[in-house]
């Protein structure tokens, strides 16, 4: 059946006693992640109650908390042998119909099937995540307001879109590409020791348990390696398998998305811009200065990015993005793995809709902490 997850007293109310995986099978274009899975969460946004306060851009705002509920199912699952598998293709008004939503009100935005990791017929092979929708090229004058509740419709999707190769795994999909391999760039090592995290986890557990939303910091300057283990849990996966993390988890497409952080204290880092090569795992430096004056502003005021060690940025190129028609609505981008820490988090939307803008900032809602504790 069908359960609402009350986060105010953890706790499930069965809403719904009656069989209805048929129904999610067919709303998510029979993806075949649900053939052997028996247990799914969809996470749906409440879009009444986010304009008033954030107005266009609480976009932004849904997919920085859905980024946060996101990567704690993923850490989640790995402490008790389960895996998520992410779905960003389905029918949303067949979605929305299935949990009884009100569209108008509240929509589903993405489905993770848990996989049990201790029954052999759930140790499922990979699967495209995510499927392409259509490009709105032309579109009405939208008014201020608007926006939000005009983009989300655009985007959904009311059919199969996968193509012959259906939910098939292309491995050079959403590969990383590094860039700004500069010759004058000024090239910082980020390959680093792993955290490690104790018996079963035990020490990311409590610090899932006891981490909270900072907001305020000293100015202190954080010190390279918290730095460097930050990046190296949230980009470098493959380095916690033998913890029992998974090596490889879903994305929808990493390739959209660039990484550049915004240096301004960190102890043994020269102040400046940096460009984030995964692959490389270095640090490239693109500008020489400080920029908390800049970064104030940027933050919209706000003291944390004044005040933080360093700053995260992530950018879509939109002009070289849309072409691949993806439904932009489900990016996701690196995993929200952090060990006290709060980072610029996953999944934030680029909307398929054709816009002026090359290249759009996304998110300066959160900043790195100085708080790394092991």
């Amino acid at each position: 059946g069908l359960y609402n997850y009350q986060s105010r007293t953890h706790s499930l109310v069965h809403f719904w006693d009656s069989q209805v995986w048929q129904g999610l099978q067919a709303a998510s274009f029979w993806s075949p992640v649900l053939e052997n899975t028996q247990l799914a969460i969809a996470i749906t946004t409440v879009f009444s109650v986010l304009p008033g306060r954030y107005e266009d851009r609480a976009y932004r705002r849904i997919f920085l908390d859905t980024g946060h509920l996101l990567g704690n199912i993923e850490l989640a699952c790995a402490l008790n042998d389960y895996r998520p598998h992410a779905i960003g293709g389905f029918a949303d008004a067949a979605i929305n119909e299935l949990l009884y939503l009100d569209s108008e009100q509240e929509g589903a935005i993405c489905i993770i099937a848990l996989a049990d990791l201790l029954d052999i017929d759930q140790n499922l092979p990979k699967t495209r995540t995510a499927l392409p929708g259509n490009i709105a090229t032309n579109y009405p004058k939208i008014s201020e307001g608007q926006l939000l509740g005009y983009l989300h419709k655009a985007t959904q999707l009311e059919s199969d879109t996968s193509g012959p190769e259906g939910w098939k795994f292309d491995e050079s999909e959403g590969q990383l590409e590094d860039k700004y391999n500069l010759p004058f760039c000024t090239k910082v090592s980020t390959v680093t020791p792993s955290i490690h995290w104790g018996f079963k986890l035990e020490n990311l557990e409590n610090t899932i348990l006891k981490r909270r939303s900072t907001r305020a910091y000293t100015g202190a300057s954080l010190s390279l390696r918290e730095l460097l283990a930050l990046l190296d849990f949230t980009y470098q996966p493959h380095h916690y398998t033998d913890q029992g993390l998974d090596t490889a988890p879903d994305y929808f497409d990493l390739s959209l998305i660039e990484t550049f952080i915004a240096v301004s204290a960190v102890t043994g880092l020269e102040e400046g811009c940096y460009y984030y090569a995964p692959k490389a795992q270095e640090l490239r430096q693109i500008r020489f200065k400080n920029f908390r004056k800049e970064l104030h502003y940027l933050c919209l005021g706000q003291e944390l990015g004044r005040d933080a060690g360093a700053v995260l940025f992530h950018t879509a190129d939109l002009k070289r993005n849309l072409p691949r028609s993806l439904d932009c609505d489900r990016l996701q981008t690196p995993r929200q793995r952090s060990n006290g820490v709060r980072t610029i988090t996953p999944y934030m939307t680029t909307k398929s809709v054709e816009l002026p803008t090359n290249q759009k900032l996304f998110a300066v809602e959160d900043s790195v902490s100085s708080a790394y504790q092991n």
